[in-house]
């Protein structure tokens, strides 16, 4: 698994998610259950995994679609 996006911004997994599986990608969004006990400070930031053969394109899709990317 690599992480592929992180993000504080709630409408951004549900849209980045629905682009890979779009593509035949399977995502994980593995911080959903923190942030839900958090959400009231939007300060724990969700991330999105993917399986590392995945990164590449994953990557892609994301930033072809205007999703920005951590570093």
């Amino acid at each position: 698994m690599k992480e592929l996006l992180r993000t504080t911004d709630p409408t951004i997994i549900p849209y980045a998610t629905a682009l890979l599986q779009g593509e035949g990608i399977e995502v994980f969004d593995i911080d959903v259950h923190m942030h839900t006990l958090e959400s009231t400070l939007g300060m724990m930031p969700r991330r999105l995994m993917v399986r590392r053969e995945d990164h590449f394109m994953a990557v892609s899709i994301l930033r072809d679609n205007g999703i920005p990317l951590h570093d």
